[in-house]
């Protein structure tokens, strides 16, 4: 058996320690690019969302380089997630590509029905060996989390241009090429080191700060977004995402172990605007706008793809938050028809405006 599974931002890189200490043979699809999107676009339905047609290219490059299981995660509500499982087993079938689909859900309190659908895939029936491998699993995705978030930070920040980016892009290929998580966590570990002994610039204070809501994979997945959080930080903006595969993936097994998922501080930071759930992140996306405002941050960013149904609700309520909190706003949709050039000419007017109104409030 060779598993594959999407890319997610940082995710594949846990996934493939949870598989190494499992034994199990991992595939990790080639890095999202313009023939991943082709390919997934040539065999999705036209009116599908973005991210179906990526992950769907991740699986058939997979496929290509020999893999023949493909895992993904369930879902629920109004997002087209809790299809996809369904949709793709069509779409082999009907392209008569021999592979395994299997869709891993997260039941409420359902445990072992959780184990039996990981069963499909590993082959041991050690208690102990399995539990250590997801703790060693999401202890490397929230270290690689906390590595992100502080290098967002601290990018506008650092003294010696590119020292951080280099140090980000030297850990990923180490990581891509080491085997289990141990080896995984003690490389994170001293990126950490270096990365928190990088010198800054702490007294700029021409610096914005601007929040990241909306659509989790568009969130987490830069190579859909253009590369957007990259782009700000070297416009000299300070970038915090309101979503972290670690928190995504926390959050699920919270439901698996405890049966009621933690209410989460966004979702009460929305209960104004909206109090009910939409599906996806959408109630979320308000509520992170709502603390961002609160917060004191200059604006917020919302990345959606084109006819994301929990999105499109987030984005209909966004504009009263705006209009009552007085907080700038910009929605950025995203398809394969996207242009990355005039991506770029909106995210530096909206840089633009947010310095102005910083520069006009200083002065008054």
């Amino acid at each position: 058996m060779k598993v594959t599974f999407p890319h997610m931002g940082n995710i594949y890189l846990p996934l493939k320690a949870l598989f190494d200490d499992l034994g199990v043979e991992v595939i990790i699809p080639p890095k999202c690019s313009k023939k991943t999107s082709d390919i997934g676009i040539r065999y999705s339905p036209e009116l599908i969302c973005l991210p179906f047609k990526i992950n769907l290219g991740n699986y058939i490059e997979s496929i290509e380089s020999g893999a023949d299981t493909i895992i993904i995660p369930g879902g629920c509500g109004p997002c087209r997630l809790g299809y996809y499982g369904q949709v793709l087993k069509e779409i082999f079938n009907d392209n008569n590509i021999d592979v395994e689909v299997i869709v891993l859900e997260a039941p409420d309190a359902q445990l072992g029905k959780f184990l039996s659908m990981l069963k499909r895939v590993i082959h041991t029936r050690n208690p102990y060996k399995i539990g250590k491998s997801f703790t060693n699993a999401l202890i490397l995705l929230n270290k690689l989390n906390s590595f992100e978030q502080i290098m967002l930070k601290n990018k506008p920040y650092e003294k010696y241009k590119g020292t951080i980016k280099n140090l980000h892009v030297s850990l990923i290929d180490k990581l891509e090429d080491s085997i289990g998580s141990s080896l995984m966590i003690k490389t994170v570990d001293k990126a950490l080191d270096e990365l928190n002994k990088i010198r800054t610039v702490n007294d700029r204070t021409d610096v914005i700060r601007v929040g990241i809501v909306g659509e989790i994979y568009t969130v987490l997945e830069d190579s859909v977004n253009f590369n957007i959080i990259e782009k700000l930080n070297d416009m000299g903006v300070e970038v915090h995402k309101s979503l972290t595969s670690g928190e995504w993936f926390a959050e699920n097994l919270n439901k698996l172990f405890f049966g009621k998922a933690k209410e989460i501080e966004a979702k009460e930071a929305a209960k104004p605007y909206i109090n009910s759930f939409v599906g996806g992140h959408g109630r979320e996306s308000v509520g992170n706008t709502v603390l961002y405002r609160n917060k004191g941050f200059d604006g917020v960013i919302h990345l959606m793809p084109f006819n994301c149904m929990p999105e499109i609700v987030a984005r209909s309520i966004l504009s009263k938050v705006h209009n009552e909190k007085n907080i700038p706003i910009l929605t950025l949709l995203l398809d394969e028809m996207s242009g990355e050039a005039g991506y770029v000419t909106r995210l530096e007017a909206f840089v633009d405006l947010l310095r102005n109104r910083k520069e006009n409030t200083k002065k008054n």
